[in-house]
C-alpha cells in the first residue's frame, strides 16, 4: 500500500508529533509512505534520512492557495498512490482536497479540533473526503452536529510514547532552571497562548487561590496573546512564569505536581496525555475532547469550562492534597500505558485506510 500524507504546519506540535508517529509506525508495517509539507516545515527535517521519503511543497496561502491543489495534483499524478491522507487543517482539508479530487483518488481528513463550523459549509467541504477520522468522539459528535455523514466517519484516539515522559530531571535542577522555589507546588500550562486554551480563567482563580503563596504557575508555549496574559499575571505578583516553546518538555513534565488546562474547546489534549505518562494529575475543563483525555476522579479533576469559582475550589483540592495528587498521576501513567498506545493508533488508521483500498494484512 502507497499512501501519500499531506501535513502543512511549520513545527512539530501535537498534530505534526501524531503523524510522525503515524508515519514510523506505518513503514514499520510495510507501508510506503510520502510526506508532503512545507520545505521549512520541522517534520521534514524529523524524516531526513529515513525510509519515509519526503517532498516539500510549498502551501503560503491557506484555503486560498489554488496553486497548492494544482500542485499536489501534479505530485499525485506522478506518484500514483492507493490514497492521500490530509492531516492538517490549514490549506490541507479544502485545497489539498481540491488536489486529491483532481487526481481522481480516495481522500482520509484527520479532525483535530472541535470547534464548529458553520453547517452549510461544512456539509460542502466534507463531501470532498472519503473518511474523516476524528481524534475524539467528542470531535465526532461536534461533526455529526453539523451534517457530516455519521457513516463517513472513525474515531482514532491520538497516541503517545510514553517512555520519554518517564525520565525527569531532579525537582532540584527544575528550580533553578525556570527560577522558581523548590518548595512550592508546581503548576504547568502546556498550550498555545490563544484565546480558547483559557489560561485567563486559571489567572482568575488563582486570584481567588488561599493557598496562592504557595504556588508557582509554569505557562509552557508562545502565541498572540502573551503579552496581553503578562500583564494579566502581573497582577497575582510572582505566581506565573512564561517559559515559551520548550522542545525538551519531557525532561521537566515529571517535575510538575499538576497540569492545568482551562480550555474552552480541545480536540483531545495531546499535553494531558504527556501529563499522565509523566504521573502528573491533570485539573482540565470539561469540554470537546477532554473528557476522554482524563478520567474524572481517576487521573484527574474535571471542572466546566470558564466556572471561575469551581476552577478555585478544585485547585484548592489539589493544592492541599499532595497523597490526591500521587493517586491521580499513578492511575494516569497506567491509563496511557493500556488506552493510548501508538500501536493501537496506528492500527486504526490502517484499518481505515484498508476499507477504502486493498491493502496487505
Amino acid at each position: 500500500m502507497k499512501i501519500v500524507h499531506v501535513e502543512t504546519g511549520r513545527h512539530l506540535y501535537g498534530g505534526a508529533q501524531q503523524v510522525a508517529f503515524l508515519l514510523d509506525g506505518l513503514q514499520r508495517r510495510g507501508v510506503d509512505n510520502l510526506l508532503v509539507c512545507p520545505p521549512d516545515a520541522a517534520i521534514g527535517r524529523h524524516f531526513a534520512g529515513s525510509p519515509v521519503r519526503v517532498a516539500p511543497v510549498s502551501c503560503w496561502a491557506g484555503d486560498i492557495d489554488i496553486a497548492f491543489a494544482l500542485r499536489l495534483r501534479r505530485l499525485l499524478e506522478t506518484e500514483r498512490p492507493d490514497l492521500v491522507h490530509l492531516h492538517s487543517r490549514r490549506g490541507a482539508d479544502v485545497m489539498g482536497a481540491w488536489g486529491v479530487h483532481l487526481a481522481g483518488l480516495p481522500c482520509v481528513l484527520s479532525r483535530r479540533v472541535d470547534n464548529p463550523e458553520p453547517r452549510a459549509w461544512a456539509r460542502l467541504k466534507y463531501r470532498l473526503h472519503d473518511r474523516v477520522i476524528a481524534i475524539s468522539h467528542g470531535i465526532a459528535e461536534v461533526l455529526c452536529a453539523q451534517g457530516v455523514p455519521r457513516e463517513k466517519l472513525r474515531v482514532v484516539r491520538s497516541s503517545l510514547d510514553p517512555k520519554p515522559w518517564q525520565r525527569p530531571e531532579t525537582r532540584a535542577d527544575f528550580a533553578v532552571q525556570f527560577g522558581v522555589p523548590e518548595d512550592a507546588v508546581l503548576i504547568g500550562v502546556i498550550a498555545q497562548l490563544i484565546p480558547r486554551k483559557g489560561h485567563g480563567v486559571l489567572f482568575e482563580a488563582l486570584r481567588h487561590l488561599p493557598q496562592r503563596k504557595r504556588v508557582r504557575v509554569i505557562c509552557f508555549g508562545q502565541g498572540a496573546l502573551r503579552e496581553k496574559l503578562q500583564r494579566q499575571a502581573a497582577t497575582l505578583g510572582d505566581t506565573v512564569r512564561f517559559a515559551g516553546f520548550r522542545d525538551d518538555l519531557p525532561r521537566w513534565m515529571g517535575c510538575l505536581d499538576l497540569v492545568a488546562h482551562p480550555a474552552w474547546t480541545e480536540g483531545l489534549g495531546v499535553s494531558l496525555l504527556q501529563a499522565a505518562a509523566a504521573s502528573v494529575p491533570v485539573l482540565a475543563s470539561r469540554a470537546g475532547g477532554l473528557p476522554e483525555a482524563v478520567a474524572d476522579g481517576r487521573t484527574g479533576l474535571l471542572v466546566d469550562p470558564g466556572d471561575v469559582p469551581a476552577w478555585t475550589e478544585a485547585l484548592a483540592r489539589l493544592v492541599a492534597n499532595p497523597d490526591l495528587r500521587r493517586q491521580l498521576g499513578a492511575r494516569g501513567r497506567d491509563r496511557i500505558e493500556h488506552e493510548f498506545s501508538v500501536d493501537a493508533m496506528v492500527d486504526g488508521n490502517l484499518a481505515v485506510y484498508r476499507e477504502l483500498v486493498a491493502g496487505p494484512e
